[in-house]
């Protein structure tokens, strides 16, 4: 992780200590989700308003109170901001072997397929670990599913 980031989650934590800001000590996972929300609808007011300066600032803000969820998760036992950046690392890689692999995608739907069948994959991967030993289908995850795409969500990953 950068300095700057670093510094982003010390000052996390020092709010969150015995003596740092009453406020920031009382919050927990509930209270927290309408923050989210609220940052989030900024950010996407500055990406709408095309307002450069208000967008850097609402980032910021947004990945601030992301690193306060990560940290009240980290308090509970559950992960840390750390594991949050390896996932998504590691996510971003793999879902992107044209790139870091030897697959081949030469447009940008594609590579929107090739995403979706390895994300259904992964689901399905998820979804076999969880049955008990015996009861794992004989087909590879994945095998004859169709790509989910995000259009009713009004976005398309990746």
């Amino acid at each position: 992780m950068s300095r700057t980031f670093d510094e982003l989650v010390a000052i996390m934590d020092r709010l969150r200590e015995p003596g740092g800001c009453p406020w920031d000590r009382e919050q927990d996972l509930d209270s927290m989700a309408p923050h989210l929300q609220e940052e989030l609808d900024e950010v996407t007011d500055a990406i709408r308003n095309r307002d450069p300066e208000n967008l850097c600032e609402e980032i910021g803000d947004l990945l601030f109170n992301l690193v306060f969820v990560a940290r009240l998760a980290r308090e509970k036992g559950w992960f840390t901001i750390e594991d949050c950046l390896s996932r998504i690392r590691d996510k971003i890689v793999r879902r992107h072997p044209h790139v870091f692999g030897d697959a081949r995608c030469d447009t940008a739907g594609e590579v929107l397929d090739q995403w979706n069948r390895i994300k259904e994959g992964e689901k399905e991967g998820r979804r076999a670990a969880d049955r008990p030993e015996g009861s794992r289908p004989a087909v590879s995850p994945g095998a004859g599913t169709e790509p989910i795409r995000r259009e009713k969500e009004g976005r398309q990953d990746p």
